[in-house]
């Protein structure tokens, strides 16, 4: 085990398994927490130590301020998981999470780390673009598209704590919306893409796109949902992840 790993503050091992061959990296989505892998965690331990990713601004860091850029963001993650390479490691990210998974997948790659597998859940492929400007809204309006899109899959705290948490919704919103996929090499990484059929966010078609990031194997889920689908189907996500550490 990396001797930072006690004190490390981006990385969450909700149920240690020191004696797991491999180690599996969740990257939440724009807004939330490491926490919101909570479940996963549990369901996999003792199979994969599961490391989740605490971004800078939310729980136990609020009081640090948010990364809005995702190259820097991409940039930091990488360094911290470096140590915890010493075993074979998998990448999962959600929305905002799948993006910023990809490019530390570069990253790692680009220092001798090839990933197990890289899933990426509920975003279009890097390059594919709305033009969307979320992170531009005031506030009612971003509390309104924020409720809408979590839908009846995702619990929303009532309007007083989620505006507690805009600032860091708003910084992750900026990170993802700004981003400019920088063309590249595809990754060796094989790549998962999972995403719920009815996905205001990116429709079957368009997460099919990142077949075209890796010279790997890809294979495309779908599942009955909106964007967190995954709340949903929690069990057969876990079911999915659960292949790559048999």
């Amino acid at each position: 085990m990396p001797s930072h790993a006690p004190t490390s503050p981006w990385i969450r091992r909700f149920h240690p398994a020191p004696a797991a061959g491999k180690r599996l990296v969740m990257l939440p989505h724009a807004g939330g927490s490491a926490s919101f892998f909570f479940p996963a965690s549990r369901a996999l331990a003792p199979e994969a130590d599961v490391l989740a990713v605490q971004y800078p601004g939310r729980q136990d860091r609020r009081g640090e301020a948010c990364v809005d850029d995702m190259d820097t963001l991409a940039d930091l993650v990488a360094v911290e998981l470096l140590p915890w390479a010493d075993r074979p490691l998998a990448l999962f990210g959600h929305s905002l999470g799948a993006v910023l998974a990809y490019e530390v997948a570069r990253r790692l790659e680009d220092r001798g780390t090839v990933p197990l597998k890289l899933f990426v859940s509920g975003r279009r492929a890097p390059a594919d673009q709305r033009g969307e400007s979320v992170h531009l809204l005031g506030d009612d309006a971003l509390v309104k598209t924020m409720t809408a899109l979590a839908g009846t899959e995702l619990d929303v705290p009532d309007e007083e704590v989620l505006r507690l948490a805009l600032p860091s919704l708003r910084s992750d919103y900026k990170a993802v919306e700004t981003y400019q996929y920088r063309p590249g090499p595809p990754l060796r990484t094989p790549v998962t893409a999972l995403t719920g059929g009815r996905d205001p966010k990116v429709t079957p078609e368009e997460a099919g796109q990142w077949s075209q990031y890796t010279t790997g194997t890809f294979e495309l889920r779908v599942f009955d949902g909106g964007h967190f689908y995954l709340v949903r189907h929690l069990d057969r996500v876990v079911e999915a992840l659960r292949e790559t550490f048999a």
